[in-house]
């Protein structure tokens, strides 16, 4: 019924993610890291500073959540994976219930 997405970006990129998913009530919370990515593209070593988000949401709004990261993204090819939260603390798992989208 939940999961986290994580995604990686730059810049006013982040901030963009981050505006989109909670406007449109895609996203519970958002937490934001610094990371070093290390990677190939395109054959080529590649080696950049990045924001690691790590995104709270409902399963059921997956799509419409990578639609919005896809929406405002500047890469061409960009990292968007779902976890599902098989489990978690009943009270948070409502939380995100009570400040999402509702279906």
């Amino acid at each position: 019924m939940f999961c986290m997405v994580l995604t990686t970006a730059q810049g006013a990129t982040t901030q963009k993610i981050i505006e989109a998913l909670l406007s449109q009530e895609l996203a519970a919370c958002i937490q934001t890291m610094k990371v070093n990515s290390h990677y190939i593209w395109q054959g080529q070593l590649q080696n950049e500073a990045e924001d690691l988000l790590l995104i709270k949401a409902k399963a059921a709004d997956w799509a419409a959540v990578e639609a919005a990261i896809r929406a405002v993204h500047d890469y061409e090819t960009p990292e968007i994976l779902r976890f599902d939260i098989d489990a978690g603390a009943s009270s948070y798992l409502d939380w995100i219930t009570s400040v999402t989208r509702k279906a």
